[in-house]
This record gives C-alpha cells, sequence and structure tokens, in this order.
C-alpha cells in the first residue's frame, strides 16, 4: 500500500482526508446517476410507456446481481479496511482473492436461476399483458452479464476499500461513459441521423452489460499494478481464517439492502399496478430522477467507509467520529441544496424523460413526494455505512431491514388501504424519516462504549 493512502487514514486533515475520499466516490455515483437517467430518457425516445414500464418493473430484479455484488464488495471493503488499520497486509490479498472468485460463481447461480425461472420471476415483480415480453428481453441480457456485474460492483467498493477513490471512480466512470454512448445505438432506430440498431429495452440491457465489462478491465488492470495491495491470484483464495466469515458478517447485512429494495420496488410496482401502467411507468421515472439526490449523499457515506473502517480498526475513536461530524454536515448541505432545485425544477426534470402528459403530471408528484426526506436521508447512510465499516453487523443489518423492509412494507400496504394512490406515494419519505431517528439511536447508544475504550490517538 502507498504511504500516502495511510498518511490519509491517520493523519490528514478530516476535510482533505474525507474529501479525497468522498469526492471521486460522489463523482463515480453522479456519472451512474446519469447513466440510469440516460438509459430510461433513451428507452422514453422510443415513444412507448410500457417499455418505460418494463424496465420499472425489471429493475429491482437487477438490483439482485448489484446485491450478489454488495456481499463481496461491502463485506469486503469493510473487512479489508480494518485489516490496513491493523497492518495485516496478507489478510488483505487474501479477502480481495476470495471476492473475486466467489463473486463469479454467486453471479453464475444467478445467471442460471434467471434463465431457469424467467417466467415465474416475471410474473411476482408486476408485469403486466403490456410489459411482459419487454421485461423478459430486458433480464435476459441481464442474466448473461450476471458474473460481470457482480465482480464490477464488487471491486468498485474493494478498491475504494484499500484507499485508491480515484481508480475506483476511473473505473466505473470508464464503464458507465461507455454505457452512455452505446445506449442511443442499442435502443433507437437513429438518434441525432445516426442509424441505430432499433433494439428498445432489450439494447438498454445490452449496453448495461458491456458498460461492467469495461469497468471490470479497468479493475483488473488497477489490481494487476503495483500501486494496489489487492490480489485476484488463486493461490490468496481462502475461506479459513474468518476470511468467509469476516466477509459476510457485513456482506449479507449490506446486500439485504438492495435485496430489500428490490422487494419494496416489487411491491409498489404490484400495488401502483393496480391503478394501470402510467403510474408504474411515472414511478420508475420519478424514482430515477431522485436518483441524484440519493447518490450523491450515499457517495460521500461510501466515500468515507474506508476512513472508518481504518481508524476504527486502529482504535482511533475521535478522529473516526470526527470523519462522521464532518461527513453528516456534507450531506445535509447537499441534501437541502438538491431538493431545493428539484422542488423548483420538477416538471422540467420529469420532463426530460417522456413526453407522455399522464405520466408527466403522476411523476411530477412522485417525484415531490419522494424528495421530502432529501435534506436528511443522508445522514441515516453515514450512520449505516459507520456501522458496516466497523465491522458492526447487527445495527447495519436492522437499519438494512427496517428502511426498505420492517418499516417501509407494512407502510405502503395501510397507507394504501386508507389513502389509495396517495399513500402509496409518500410510503417512502416517512420511511425514510422513521430509519434516520433509529440509526440515531443506535449510534448514540454505541457512542457510550467508544467515551470508555478510546485510546489516547494524535488527530489530524
Amino acid at each position: 500500500m502507498e504511504i500516502k493512502n495511510i498518511d490519509l487514514f491517520e493523519t490528514a486533515p478530516v476535510p482533505k482526508a474525507v474529501f479525497s475520499l468522498a469526492i471521486p466516490t460522489v463523482l463515480s455515483m453522479i456519472v451512474a446517476v446519469f447513466y440510469n437517467m440516460v438509459d430510461t430518457f433513451f428507452v422514453g425516445q422510443t415513444g412507448n410507456p410500457h417499455q418505460v414500464a418494463a424496465v420499472s418493473v425489471a429493475t429491482p430484479v437487477f438490483l439482485f446481481f448489484m446485491a450478489a455484488g454488495n456481499i463481496f464488495g461491502v463485506g469486503g471493503s469493510s473487512f479489508l479496511s480494518r485489516a490496513l488499520g491493523e497492518r495485516h497486509y496478507e489478510k488483505v490479498k487474501k479477502i480481495s482473492s476470495f471476492c473475486f472468485y466467489a463473486g463469479i460463481v454467486v453471479g453464475i447461480i444467478g445467471q442460471i436461476l434467471m434463465f431457469a425461472f424467467m417466467r415465474p420471476i416475471l410474473e411476482a415483480v408486476g408485469t403486466s399483458g403490456n410489459t411482459f415480453e419487454f421485461a423478459r428481453q430486458y433480464l435476459s441480457w441481464v442474466a448473461v452479464g450476471g458474473p460481470a456485474i457482480v465482480v464490477s460492483g464488487a471491486f468498485t467498493n474493494l478498491i475504494r476499500g484499500e484507499g485508491a477513490a480515484k481508480s475506483s471512480m476511473v473505473g466505473m466512470m470508464t464503464g458507465t461513459v461507455a454505457n452512455i454512448i452505446l445506449d442511443p445505438i442499442f435502443i433507437l432506430d437513429s438518434f441525432w441521423g445516426i442509424p441505430g440498431l432499433g433494439m428498445g429495452v432489450a439494447g438498454a440491457a445490452i449496453a448495461t452489460v458491456i458498460g461492467n465489462l469495461v469497468s471490470l478491465a479497468v479493475f483488473m488492470t488497477h489490481v494487476c499494478s503495483k500501486n494496489s495491495v489487492l490480489s485476484i491470484k488463486p493461490r490468496y483464495f481462502s475461506v479459513r481464517g474468518g476470511i468467509l466469515s469476516g466477509v459476510l458478517a457485513i456482506g449479507l447485512p449490506a446486500s439485504l439492502t438492495n435485496i430489500l429494495m428490490s422487494l419494496s420496488n416489487i411491491v409498489t410496482n404490484n400495488v401502483l399496478v393496480t391503478y394501470g401502467d402510467i403510474p408504474v411507468a411515472a414511478m420508475g421515472i420519478a424514482m430515477k430522477a431522485n436518483m441524484l439526490v440519493i447518490f450523491v449523499q450515499l457517495g460521500l457515506a461510501m466515500g468515507i467507509q474506508p476512513l472508518i473502517g481504518y481508524n476504527y480498526g486502529a482504535r482511533n475513536f475521535g478522529r473516526m467520529k470526527s470523519v462522521m461530524k464532518f461527513a453528516m454536515l456534507c450531506v445535509v448541505v447537499a441534501g437541502c441544496t438538491l431538493t431545493g432545485i428539484y422542488f423548483v425544477f420538477t416538471r422540467q426534470i420529469i420532463n426530460v424523460f417522456i413526453n407522455d402528459p399522464q405520466v408527466i403530471e403522476t411523476g411530477i408528484m412522485l417525484l415531490r413526494a419522494l424528495m421530502c426526506s432529501g435534506p436528511f436521508i443522508g445522514i441515516m447512510f453515514v450512520f449505516n455505512f459507520a456501522f458496516q465499516a466497523m465491522g458492526k453487523a447487527i445495527p447495519a443489518l436492522a437499519l438494512a431491514a427496517s428502511r426498505q423492509g420492517f418499516i417501509f412494507l407494512p407502510m405502503i400496504f395501510i397507507l394504501n388501504a386508507i389513502f389509495h394512490l396517495d399513500g402509496v406515494i409518500f410510503a417512502q419519505p416517512i420511511a425514510d424519516f422513521c430509519a434516520l431517528f433509529m440509526a440515531l439511536g443506535m449510534f448514540l447508544y454505541m457512542g457510550k462504549r467508544f467515551e470508555r475504550t478510546e485510546r489516547p490517538q494524535t488527530n489530524g
């Protein structure tokens, strides 16, 4: 590992350390948001709201591959950042090698299951007669790229976990830019006078898979260079010595976030489809548009995870808490700014994606509802990534299971029964606020133990 990374973790001023790791992560997330927006934008340019709705109902299934990537990415990143803080560099190589090969195996298993159970999966996620075939095309290509999606998602986090946030950003952005360039070529019949393949939603999925392959190639180039402490060499692969349990202890709760997000989207789409395909398409667009607000704050919180894990491993709790406080200030400022912009320009934002008047009007209402928790949801992300970085599996699991599960799922059924469509619309922001207060309570309780056990350290 490069000395400059150790200095960044241990002695650099907190704002400099946070921005050095968080800004590349935020930029990566912003590019990823624009990819998601552009993806939906080009599908919307087909003029077929059923294709937009198909992407909306298929996206939760795609997130299951991302969840698998998070098992090894978030779990491995948390584990290796703590190992770096303890100066156990051999363990870091074993962790990264395990995550690489296990990710490939899990991706192949997911691929097989998706092809074997395609019809029942599509029926379960809320497809209608108008959207079934489009969703099938989309998911068939996603399944083909399953292993690449899992491993690429894992190494985005693992490389960031060793402090190489810029390399992680380059890999993620390169793949995303490739995806954005390929979208109009594969999706549309023509774009700016240039002939396209006109494959619709299938083209969107193909571009996504190619983008992940490009990112994976960049990540592997970094890992195989002398600038990385990570390794994918088979001789380092091991499930012993706590490697398997150390990754899964945090990785499984982290992946549960994606799984429950998928489940909540599936439930939401199943509820919305009872009101027609228009609300399903509008919710898909509103959620894609809302990603910028969510992902900027998510990127800030995710960026500090290696700092928290390293200082927790080194038992420098004072610096760890300073990092968290500064990150919370940053996410609140970012959340308030973006929420204000979105409320002013809601119609213009929705109008970018589609020109169907019914979808636009419904989308405006949905996006403004989702934005209610925008100013403060980032605080919950900071707590959640802090729990993951510290290896606190139970608090991380509790948060993951609450925001998109134990709180949201009952909420959407209760509010739908009482307030109908309006209740469905406001279920997520209400769940967000409940999870935020829950996270705050858990950290205040844990903070008392830090005060009792902290060792004197020199803080940067």
